[in-house]
């Protein structure tokens, strides 16, 4: 299964381009819902979408 084939919603991890693409916001690499997968950082998709949720503004 190619990892393209996973809609996004559906994904544990999302990389950068993929959450900024998402949720419509810019590129912040500096960040605590980030995780290292090898040298790739990775977005906790649903840690994120709770920051989200929490916040009137973005």
């Amino acid at each position: 299964m190619n990892n393209n084939d996973i809609p996004v919603w559906e994904k544990y991890t999302l990389t950068i381009e993929e959450a900024s693409k998402y949720f419509r916001i810019g590129e912040n690499k500096d960040a605590g819902w980030l995780i290292m997968n090898g040298n790739r950082i990775q977005i906790k998709r649903r840690q994120f979408e709770q920051v989200i949720d929490k916040l009137d503004a973005i």
